[in-house]
């Protein structure tokens, strides 16, 4: 991470002038936009959450501080302007500041995306940071919304492709020219470009061994290729880089867990969860860190394991983000807890609550609760009952369409094996059939699965025994 942080001057040199004339507030905002994009809180200026107060305090009028700040709170994804009314002030606020101040046109775009998501129009906001992309290629914010954006929508080729774009207008002397490096390596790993992204990810950890986020990239290409083997031993070797950046730190956490349950193992992802994922979670409230806890106590539970009463702190803390629908792919796995849990009465609330935002919310989120996300959850909710052949009959045709609900490859896994699952279990034997055909696809995809395997194995005990 550089901590020589720009003023005005600099962040005008480099094309991407601020609307302030605090060089205080710019240095902070370059703070805060280099720990969002290296996901790492810098002691030196007290953490993320410290250097937005004080870039506001510096100027209270930076409009671009305000931009930065809310568009943090919107990504994080926790935070509901609906439910949120101390939230939906501060973004109101922003826009009628923005309204009376001499901004330039990349700056009001960047409020106007920011509303855009805000308001639910999560397509039209990307729309609006590609915009400020065409003109602004090394306006970093811009960069990394959109990817983040991208990435929480499904828009694979998009993640990858925005990056691409850019990329050759950059330096590599520039601040943050190496963050780039894992943003376009995932991009490529979600498109299946596994030996580029591989090499991209290299390539950020050779400029910055505590790129999380090429660490990151690194995990889904050594999953998605079956290197499950070298997954552990690279996570391990690497762990004293990646660990200390708390934003991401939990999740690729997740990812060395996961190759512990692939591998058969599901005693080392339970000692990884107990000892790293379960307790950031609970500590942080971080919505990224509730999924990873939620999708590997789902992923333990597959695997036969019992989890015990590890359900219940992840329960309360997912509780206070039962209504949000902010996200159909945080929908599904906050119901997970709640079943999770035994909470019977908060899934049931949360479904009822659910159905009537599909039924009357609007913005993109609502589309896709509407479209795939809604029948997700009512899956969750007859596989908890027990009533299998119902979740399969939900999930069989909506499969080709859970990559709308975002999240990557890996994380939507847990709905392929989902599926298979409801399917063995099932009464009909069509779907005990369905299910055979599932893994013969899955073990197409990928041939070095021992998960798949012990399955097919499954599979063919239940047949036999017809």
């Amino acid at each position: 991470m550089h901590t020589s942080w720009r003023d005005c001057k600099e962040w005008k040199d480099t094309g991407l002038g601020l609307s302030t004339t605090s060089n205080d507030a710019a240095k902070l905002y370059d703070a805060v936009l280099t720990q969002y994009v290296s996901w790492y809180d810098e002691p030196s200026v007290g953490g993320i959450e410290e250097s937005c107060s004080k870039m506001l305090t510096s100027d209270p009028k930076f409009v671009m501080g305000h931009v930065l700040c809310n568009g943090l709170d919107l990504m994080g994804t926790g935070r509901s302007t609906q439910l949120d009314q101390e939230f939906a002030k501060s973004l109101q606020d922003m826009s009628i500041l923005a309204e009376s101040s001499n901004l330039t046109q990349r700056e009001i775009k960047h409020v106007n995306a920011v509303k855009l998501w805000s308001d639910g129009f999560y397509a039209d906001a990307c729309n609006t940071w590609e915009d400020i992309m065409v003109e602004n290629p090394l306006d970093m914010l811009a960069v990394k919304f959109a990817h983040d954006a991208y990435f929480y929508l499904g828009y694979q080729p998009q993640m990858r492709d925005s990056i691409a774009r850019v990329l050759p207008h950059w330096k590599q002397e520039m601040p943050l020219y190496g963050y780039l490096m894992g943003m376009y390596s995932f991009g490529l790993c979600e498109t299946n470009m596994f030996a580029k992204a591989e090499k991209v990810a290299r390539k950020g950890l050779d400029i910055n061994s505590r790129d999380a986020w090429s660490t990151h990239s690194m995990a889904h290409v050594l999953e998605m290729t079956g290197r499950h083997d070298d997954g552990v031993a690279f996570m391990s070797s690497t762990v004293n880089d990646w660990s200390p950046c708390g934003m991401l730190a939990c999740h690729n956490f997740w990812h060395w867990a996961v190759y512990h349950i692939e591998k058969g193992e599901p005693s080392g992802a339970m000692d990884i969860f107990d000892s790293e994922i379960g307790p950031r979670c609970i500590k942080s409230g971080a919505m990224l860190d509730i999924v990873d806890a939620s999708s590997m106590l789902t992923r333990l539970s597959f695997e036969g394991v019992p989890v015990g009463d590890r359900w219940r702190e992840v329960y309360e803390t997912c509780k206070p983000h039962q209504k949000d629908h902010i996200l159909a792919f945080n929908d599904a796995h906050v119901l997970m807890s709640c079943f999770g849990a035994n909470e019977s009465k908060a899934a049931n609330e949360m479904l009822d609550s659910l159905r009537e935002y599909a039924s009357s919310g609007c913005g993109t989120n609502c589309d896709v609760s509407k479209e795939v996300g809604l029948a997700i959850c009512e899956a969750i909710a007859a596989y908890n009952n027990e009533e299998y052949d119902k979740a399969v009959d939900l999930m069989i045709n909506k499969r080709y369409q859970i990559v709308k609900i975002g999240g990557s490859n890996a994380q939507r896994d847990v709905f392929s094996q989902f599926i298979i699952h409801c399917a063995l279990k099932s009464s009909k034997k069509e779907h005990n059939t369905l299910a055979r055909h599932l893994l013969v696809e899955r073990k197409a995809n990928r041939e070095n699965s021992p998960l798949t395997d012990r399955l097919i194995a499954r599979a063919v005990a239940l047949h036999n025994a017809e």
